[in-house]
């Protein structure tokens, strides 16, 4: 399939336009809906090219043609063609719609990431709960101290439960690297929290998680 070129406006076209919001500007309502079957399509397919949505590519068009009908003299014949002027503004919108989705995804890992720093121990039974909770706080402040790499795959196992397979998986890292850092940061947490002991029939440092070199 051949390039598909830009349909050329006719001179026509541009007095057209002009005229539409002219009515816009008098409260003609139904110029905005002929303006958005005349751009719809050439608007829409730039959102959707940035935006790779076609939900988010739709929110775009209703905000652009809506801020038209709340402003109408918002376009400045002086700076060119209107359907240059709009799609320029379809192309403002729909990044600015890709930073805010990129900026709501960050904040939502940095929630899980804190919600698994800070999350309980899951403990087998009311004393290993009990005794959790005691060196919970000692053991955060340990792996605070450990490098970033170290500390990450341990936290994973620690707090998230995974296995070291699946601590490989979730950060792109192969599963030896993985179990090198996980030992090193293990030795470290050791020497660091040796005078804490444990409950009976445990380590401090048993979470329920397999992090002593476990695979599964």
């Amino acid at each position: 399939m051949g390039a598909v070129s830009r349909p050329v406006l006719r001179p026509e076209d541009g007095v057209g336009d002009v005229e539409i919001l002219r009515r816009i500007r008098a409260g003609d309502r139904t110029a905005v809906d002929e303006l958005y079957e005349r751009f719809r399509r050439p608007a829409f397919a730039l959102a959707r090219r940035i935006l790779a949505d076609d939900g988010l590519a739709e929110d775009v068009l209703q905000e652009v043609f809506l801020g038209v009908w709340r402003d109408p003299d918002a376009y400045d014949r002086a700076r060119g063609s209107f359907s240059s002027w709009l799609l320029a503004v379809v192309h403002h919108k729909a990044v600015d719609a890709v930073r805010r989705e990129e900026s709501q995804r960050r904040r939502q890992n940095r929630a899980e990431d804190q919600a698994v720093l800070e999350g309980p121990v899951a403990a087998r039974d009311v004393e290993d709960d009990a005794w959790s909770r005691v060196v919970s706080q000692q053991v955060r402040s340990a792996l605070g101290e450990l490098p970033a790499a170290q500390k990450e795959a341990l936290t994973l196992a620690y707090y998230g439960g995974y296995t070291q397979r699946e601590v490989a998986a979730l950060t792109g890292t192969p599963l030896g690297t993985v179990k090198t850092r996980m030992l090193a940061g293990m030795r470290r947490l050791r020497s660091e929290l040796g005078g804490l002991g444990g409950p009976p029939g445990g380590s401090a440092l048993e979470g329920g998680s397999s992090v002593d070199g476990t695979t599964r």
